[in-house]
């Protein structure tokens, strides 16, 4: 399409999966040296309370280590359904799925929420025959309607298959294929056959053989530890961050709490607002949201004003043969404030930043609008969904 022509191109996947593995590796070297260089001591191996302010380390050595604070951020581990093991061998986890030896022909993956539809849009995209089996009646239901609505669109440009308001009900496997059987939404009973399983349900909190009664802790029904607004535990010394507490399971909501201790313990006034750590599908294209959806507003009585631009009528877009997707901006209609900002499309995990900043300053629509946008870029869609939002018109369309 671009005037170069080109052999019929062939995937390595073993260069790809080592590769993978290199990238991994050196951001684990990297914040190995971070480590270092703030004099940090670092311990291998099982960490768990022998009471609220000693931890016991069962490594290549065992030891005992005193501290006056403790932070608990032990992170999360893949889901399963009820009835369903994953044997990580046909029945995997998206761990797994990103080790594989070879491209398998066929994958049924169950689940269609972030981690399903990452993985799909992945193994898709290398040639794998893929069906998403998903509960809810669309994808990433926890996000925008209108993302979920789009993602499937472009994903079945791709040749994948969804079977959505489907009830998985169980799933084996043998040496060489899995099969998984479901009821569909008019209650009969359906079989997929593929290669391998993926089981994409969510994940868990890690907090298993902690000894968490030690220190005087429990975990709820879900393995989450609960905290106060200062992320203290029940036990004022003991604190927990991220995957293991309440909210989005996201890296970079954890590493903002981690921020909030270390700040709150030296004696700072650190604050998180929890209704701005934006949402990202790392599907391609992309799709974001930060703040709330517009289901959430109808739901809660707002009053408000929308504006949706596509990318398709952006000349980058255009120009880089990325022209699925939208931005969508949702406002106050009395004040027009932003109240919610959901995009997918080209490198929007990168744009959501626009949106996550104006919001925190309580950007109206009309400040994103009048804010200058280079051209020709991709950002140029933030500006005109804002114009929409805020007068009805954008400039190009």
């Amino acid at each position: 399409s671009h005037g170069i022509d080109v052999q019929p191109p062939t995937v390595n996947f073993g260069r790809m999966v080592q590769r993978k593995a290199d990238v991994v590796k050196q951001t684990a070297e990297g914040v190995r040296y971070l480590m270092k260089k703030n004099k940090i001591d670092v311990y291998h191996g099982h960490g768990s309370f022998v009471n609220s302010s000693r931890i016991k380390i069962d490594g290549a050595e065992q030891k005992e280590i005193d501290s006056k604070y403790i932070v608990i951020a032990t992170g999360s581990k893949p889901s399963s359904l009820p009835n369903i093991a994953i044997d990580k061998k046909r029945i995997i986890s998206s761990t797994e799925a990103l080790s594989l030896e070879s491209i398998p022909k066929s994958m049924t993956v169950i689940g269609g929420g972030v981690i399903g539809c990452e993985m799909a849009s992945v193994y898709a995209r290398l040639g794998t025959q893929v069906s998403i089996v998903e509960y809810m009646p669309s994808l990433i239901a926890t996000m925008d309607a209108d993302l979920g609505k789009e993602l499937q669109k472009v994903l079945g440009k791709i040749g994948i298959q969804f079977f959505l308001g489907y009830k998985v009900t169980g799933a084996i496997a043998d040496d060489g294929s899995t099969i998984v059987t479901a009821t569909d939404p008019q209650g009969k009973e359906q079989s997929f056959e593929a290669d391998y399983c993926l089981m994409a349900v969510g994940r868990r909190p890690y907090t298993d053989n902690l000894g968490l009664e030690n220190a005087g802790l429990k975990a709820d029904e879900r393995g989450r530890i609960a905290v106060n607004d200062n992320l203290q535990t029940d036990v004022p010394n003991i604190y927990a961050i991220g995957d293991v507490i309440r909210g989005a399971m996201l890296a970079h909501k954890a590493e903002e709490e981690g921020v909030f201790v270390a700040e709150t313990l030296a004696g700072q006034k650190p604050h998180i607002n929890y209704n701005l750590i934006p949402g990202v599908v790392y599907t391609w294209p992309e799709a974001a949201g930060v703040g709330a959806t517009e289901q959430e507003l109808k739901e809660q009585g707002v009053n408000y004003k929308k504006g949706s631009f596509p990318f398709k009528a952006l000349g980058r877009a255009r120009a880089a043969m990325e022209t699925d997707g939208f931005v969508k901006v949702l406002t106050n209609a009395e004040t027009d404030e932003v109240l919610g900002i959901h995009m997918l499309g080209p490198r929007v995990a990168d744009l959501i930043a626009e949106a996550v900043v104006a919001m925190e300053f309580r950007a109206s629509a009309e400040d994103i609008f009048r804010t200058s946008h280079a051209h020709p870029t991709f950002a140029e869609a933030m500006k005109e969904a804002a114009m929409l939002a805020w007068d009805g018109k954008a400039l190009n369309m």
